[in-house]
This record gives C-alpha cells, structure tokens and sequence, in this order.
C-alpha cells in the first residue's frame, strides 16, 4: 500500500505518516512547511519507505506510480496562522483541495478530507451532529478558515458524485498531543507553556466557553477506521466529554504542578461559545471512540512540552 499525505510535516499529518509507516506502507509526505515543521519528521524521514516531496499543493501535484490513498491534511489550522495568512487558508481550501481531488482521481485513489469542526461556526445546536449545517460568519476574521473548509467538503462531494471518487471527509475537533507547535495560538500549547513558565494563564472571555479535547494516538485510529469504511459524508472525530475553558486552565495548572495566576482577556470575535461532537455516527458506523482519558493525553502532552518549553 502507497499513501500520499499533504501537510505531512504538520502535527496530524506527522503523527498519520508514523502510524502508515509503522504498518509497512510506502508514505508520501508532501508539504511547504508554511506551518509544517521539520523536526515533526526526525523519527520517520530516515525510514524504509519514506518520501519527503517539498510542494504548494495549490500547484499541480505530479506524482509517479501507484498510490492507494490520499489524505489531505495541507492548511493552516490554528487561528493564529489563519488569521496571519488568509489568503492562503482559502487558497489551499480551494485550489490544494482541488488538485488533491485530481490526483486521486487519476490514480484511483480513496481521498479522504482532514475537515473541521469549525465548519459549525459558532454552533446554535449543542452537541454537533453531522447534520448540523452550521452558524458561521463568512466575512468575519474567522471565515477564510470556515468556508475554506466549507468549500472543501462540497468540492469533495462534487467529486464523489460526479467523478465517483471514493471519499471520506473526517471532521476533527480539538487534538492535542506530541508534536504540537508552541507558538501557533491555541489553548493546549498556550495554557502548557505558561503555566510552565510561571506566567500568567490568559483565558479570554469569562473562561465558560466549552471544548472538547481528542489525544492524537484516538484520532489517528478513528481517521484509519473511517478510510478503511464505505461511509462518503462527514463524520465526527473528537472526544465528547466537554470542559469549559477555566476549568481547562485549572486541570493544566494542576497537572504542571505551576503556581501561575489566571488572567482573564477579551474574548475574539465570532470565538465559538460551546464545542462538542456528537460521536454517534463514530460509534455506530466505525466502532471508534476515544480510550485515552483527558488527564493521561494531558500528562503526554505536558511531557511533551518540557521538552521544547524554556523557562521565562
């Protein structure tokens, strides 16, 4: 088996080219490394089987031989980088969906699309289920990523309806784990690092806003399972225990052992009040659900992080 993950240098798609690697296959990594780094690939770019190929999936992507699956992990997926580089969120939302579509076309291939829960927006149904259309605002700062991602489940049906190409869209909520960027805006690095650092933990609003936090090693699996379906429509893939964002701050302060104080900011806007996936269609359809608790993903990520984290 030979698979092509676009955006493979990033947090996901490293941890996807570990796994595939580790089951023997031929694994394609491409990526710019906008935001993808090198060191994420330390532990496979030496391996049997291993390709590395430096491309703007906006471009034509011209790949020889088989290849079995495509998964399109390339965007910017933090705030901070969509909001630093908007024009590029949608770009790759298009067009690298676009051309993604076309390679697995002419190698029939199964494609799946790494999608988002932010395809809800700012959600008026609670839980999210896949049938939710969502409460997004298309010009606010926040869209470029929303309707790139939105953009890039209907080109991916088009595809599947028109063109037949076997695909799967997963829609991944909050991950955290091994791997993640320090600097990239979002909670787990945000809250890990100051808290580690003795610095002040910022929540921003009054800290009731709700997550939901999936340990990478649980998404891998359900991402594996979900390709390995006949299920074409979106699915949800995150861990549905809810925790608001304070008590987020206070279980990290506690786990790092930190004697940081919590601050509070404005919140940003259209930040979304409450997230969490409704699994339903995981459990029934895939069997899947996540095993690793909240505190066992936390300790790993924390572990994870004194290793990258310099004092302040």
């Amino acid at each position: 088996m030979r698979v092509l993950v676009t955006g493979g240098a990033g947090f996901i798609g490293s941890h996807l080219c570990e796994f595939f690697l580790g089951k023997g296959w031929d694994v394609v990594c491409m990526d710019d490394f906008v935001t993808g780094s090198r060191d994420n690939l330390l532990g496979v770019e030496s391996q049997r089987g291993f390709t590395l190929v430096e491309h703007d999936v906006t471009e034509y992507i011209r790949l020889d031989g088989a290849l079995d699956w495509v998964l399109h992990f390339a965007s910017p997926a933090s705030p901070r980088d969509y909001l630093e580089l908007p024009i590029q969120t949608l770009k790759v939302g298009a067009l690298g969906t676009h051309k993604a579509l076309g390679l697995a076309k002419e190698k029939n291939a199964r494609f799946l699309l790494a999608s988002t829960s932010e395809v809800y927006g700012d959600p008026l149904v609670h839980p999210q289920k896949e049938d939710y259309w969502g409460n997004v605002n298309p010009i606010g700062p926040r869209g470029v990523y929303d309707e790139a991602k939105r953009f890039a489940e209907a080109l991916t049906m088009a595809y599947h309806r028109t063109h037949g190409v076997q695909t799967r869209i997963v829609r991944i909520f909050n991950t955290h784990g091994p791997r993640m960027r320090l600097n990239d805006g979002r909670v787990v690095p945000n809250f890990i690092a100051q808290a580690l650092r003795g610095e002040a933990m910022t929540v921003y609003g009054d800290g009731s806003q709700t997550r939901s936090f999936c340990y990478v090693s649980d998404l891998v699996e359900g991402i594996v399972r979900l390709l390995r379906s006949d299920h074409s429509g979106p699915v949800n893939c995150g861990n549905p225990l809810e925790v608001s964002i304070l008590e987020f701050a206070r279980k990290i302060k506690a786990l790092t052992g930190s004697k940081s104080e919590i601050v509070f900011r404005p919140l940003p806007e259209d930040d979304p009040k409450v997230r969490q996936p409704d699994i339903s269609l995981a459990r029934r359809l895939l069997g899947w659900e996540p095993v690793v608790s909240l505190e066992d993903g936390l300790r790993k990520t924390i572990d994870y992080f004194r290793g990258v984290v310099l004092p302040a």
